[in-house]
């Protein structure tokens, strides 16, 4: 039988300034495991994904970045200490939710939820 078991999935995720997006992602939470070539490796827990050097209208105003947390409150307070700002409260979904834009430049948002 073949053996199908995955290890990761990552997002290559547009910068439309690549300094300031690395220190918004840092300013998250998320660690700087690596940035070469363009691209940069970000972590938290068993959370991944690239942040390239790259950036394309159509698709950073089209992303979304959804991040499912065990406590929204506890993410919530550390993105405000960080400064950055947003609130779509509780959505549709049947779970607490947050949302914040992303870096600025983009029109990128992201979620936190919490089931």
């Amino acid at each position: 039988m073949s053996n199908l078991r995955t290890i990761e999935l990552k997002a290559f995720i547009p910068a439309k300034d690549y300094e300031l997006s690395k220190r918004f992602y840092e300013d998250v939470g998320f660690t700087l495991a690596s940035d070469t070539d363009g691209v940069a490796y970000f972590q938290h827990e068993n959370v991944s994904f690239l942040l390239q050097r790259f950036y394309t209208k159509e698709l950073a105003e089209n992303l979304m970045l959804h991040l499912l947390v065990e406590d929204v409150d506890a993410w919530w307070a550390k993105i405000r200490d960080a400064g950055i700002s947003g609130d779509h409260g509780d959505g549709p979904w049947r779970w607490h939710a947050k949302g914040f834009g992303g870096p600025p430049g983009p029109r990128s948002e992201c979620c936190l939820g919490q089931a």
